[in-house]
């Protein structure tokens, strides 16, 4: 009798699966399995698919077993890291699943300031070994999220101004590719597959090993988190402000803005402002916590705050801040643009668009693009964005099913409100669901396009791996 996954008429027979069984170390999951429906789960609650198979990869050897099964049976391959993109890359319907989680392995050498991790290891769990040796690598701002997606679509986060993006500081990759070669990619070796890794997606491979440049960082780090009036005129006011103080801000200031309505929670909001809008200041300093609370004042001081959460804490902490903001199986739809002015006429038109948002949880995020990520060479690697002024993304967040039309309306409005400010690109890891296909990739990867078009067709001809940010080898 044949598997038949619950969304497609897809079979996969079981001596098949049986003999995938035999050929990895870890454990293979199909429909039958009690575990199932928790493996097939990702964390976005609007993805729901039934895939025929999930194999958890312990070793390098599991993956490319399980690339070599589904090449052989022409499954879709679906690669979990932490199973956090949004866009819902990390499972599909009636294909294979390569689930990376028990890929833990990391080693770090403090003296060299290196980390080996494993290609299912999360931000939260890389930094508990890094801060160890009051070391660490530029990540997310959420602790749950697997270091392989975010740094393969780029990373933006606390320590981005300071230390670049998370791609800016891979330095070696541990490859598999469609035909099942194991090819290391680094500055020596390979070094273009490098440049494609670093912020290029996941077209050109599975990576199970990444390799991280390590920068020291706390133990104790200064953040600022500082909710002020975002009702009316205050919210161009603010934002005004912030633009203002961003053109002077050193290095070691990571900044972002966020536009929200205060959450019912009396245990953190004082219960006179529940739902009221507001504009988050939010600064990270990466250096000696007096000087952080020294240059990050002005955050707070720019007008009577609603909130005011700012303080010392320990850097593992501040990568928590924001992990009970996004539990797992709400609604997320996350769209982007790369702003290339933030004039008062942007400003004016951000003010206009975020407070239309349907759901309280929603979120209008203005990332600061500044600092060592505008260093950095443009053609130094795939990610593009460096020469934008800022990063805008409408975070739509919500729970009921029957809400999913007009919170995903809102961020696509947003967007194309703002598109005369920008040049078309997009943040590739906050890209809705991708549904502009080619047109997508050509506006955002711009000039590195056609370079990127000829690395997935020397390693990925076939697009075996295209469930990512997806350079189609037929393209051009």
């Amino acid at each position: 009798m044949s598997v038949i996954t619950p969304a497609t008429s897809r079979t996969v027979n079981p001596g098949a699966i049986a003999s995938l069984w035999e050929a990895i170390t870890g454990r293979v999951i199909t429909p039958a399995d009690p575990v199932y429906n928790k493996a097939r789960a990702v964390w976005n609650g609007m993805i729901d698919r039934y895939p025929a198979l999930v194999a958890r990869c312990a070793t390098a050897g599991d993956v490319i077993a399980a690339v070599a099964f589904a090449s052989a049976h022409d499954l879709p391959v679906a690669v979990r890291g932490g199973g956090h993109s949004v866009a819902g890359h990390s499972t599909c319907d009636g294909g294979i699943v390569i689930d990376l989680s028990p890929m833990k392995q990391i080693d770090i050498d403090p003296v060299a300031r290196v980390a080996h991790a494993g290609g299912g290891v999360t931000w939260g769990e890389l930094d508990a070994a890094t801060q160890q040796y009051g070391l660490a690598t530029p990540g997310g701002v959420f602790s749950r999220t697997g270091i392989a997606g975010l740094t393969l679509g780029g990373g933006f986060g606390w320590l981005s101004a300071t230390y670049g993006l998370s791609c800016d500081n891979l330095i070696e990759a541990e490859v598999i590719t469609a035909d099942g070669r194991v090819i290391v990619a680094s500055e020596d070796e390979n070094p273009e597959l490098l440049w494609g890794l670093r912020g290029g997606g996941g077209n050109f491979g599975i990576v199970t090993r990444f390799t991280y440049r390590l920068h020291p960082v706390g133990p104790e780090t200064y953040l600022a988190v500082v909710l002020h009036d975002g009702e009316g005129e205050a919210t161009e006011r603010t934002l005004r402000f912030f633009r203002d103080y961003c053109a002077t801000a050193p290095d070691e200031v990571n900044l972002i803005a966020v536009c929200g309505v205060v959450p019912a929670h009396e245990e953190v909001y004082p219960k006179a402002t529940h739902g009221r809008r507001y504009v988050m200041l939010g600064g990270h300093y990466a250096g000696p916590v007096a000087e952080g609370e020294r240059f990050l004042r002005p955050l707070r001081d720019f007008a009577e705050p609603l909130v005011d959460f700012s303080g010392a804490m320990p850097y593992l902490d501040v990568q928590k801040l924001w992990d009970e903001e996004y539990p797992d199986a709400d609604r997320y739809y996350w769209k982007s643009l790369n702003i290339s002015g933030f004039d008062d006429e942007v400003i004016s038109r951000i003010a206009t668009h975020a407070p239309r948002q349907p759901s309280p949880l929603s979120t209008t995020d203005i990332w600061h693009v500044g600092g060592a990520v505008r260093r950095a060479r443009l053609d130094g690697s795939a990610f593009r964005g460096r020469d934008a002024a800022f990063l805008l993304s409408p975070s739509s967040h919500w729970v009921d099913p029957a809400e999913d039309t007009s919170n995903v309306r809102w961020a696509r409005e947003f967007v194309a409100a703002m598109e005369p400010y920008s040049d078309g690109s997009r943040y590739l890891n906050f890209a809705g669901f991708l549904e502009e296909g080619e047109v997508m990739m050509r506006s955002s990867f711009g000039p590195h396009y056609d370079r990127l078009l000829a690395l997935k067709r020397r390693y990925d001809p076939t697009n075996l791996f295209r469930l990512n940010q997806n350079i189609d080898p037929a393209g051009g």
